[in-house]
């Protein structure tokens, strides 16, 4: 079976993906799920969400999706990535999230299953 052009460009894309997720992981532990919580005692699911704003919010206060020292849309896919693994990993938080951004209940399966 042979992969269309648009097939290997997710593939592509997922691949950096990928590799700058452990390239961080490897660089700076398991900071993202595991926070060390010197100064912040939210858990991991809430810090995950602060930066996921904090991209946002750059991209709307007009710093653009490309910095110049950074991929912002890369950074937003990465921070997702690590949600949806965070939530996977804490059902009690998923239903917080659920709940609390009032998505519909099949999101809450597809956290079960990841």
């Amino acid at each position: 079976m042979s992969l269309s052009k648009t097939q290997l460009n997710i593939a592509h894309v997922c691949d950096e993906i990928k590799t700058l997720l452990l390239e961080k992981n490897e660089k700076y532990g398991d900071s993202a799920l595991n926070p060390t919580r010197i100064f912040s005692r939210a858990d991991s699911i809430e810090q995950l969400l602060v930066r996921i704003d904090d991209k946002l919010n750059r991209i709307q206060k007009g710093a653009g999706l490309l910095a110049s020292d950074e991929d912002v849309i890369q950074d937003l896919i990465g921070y997702l990535i690590l949600l949806k693994i965070a939530l996977a990993q804490n059902d009690a938080l998923v239903e917080k999230v659920v709940s609390e951004f009032k998505l519909p209940k099949e999101v809450r399966y597809s956290f079960d299953h990841a």
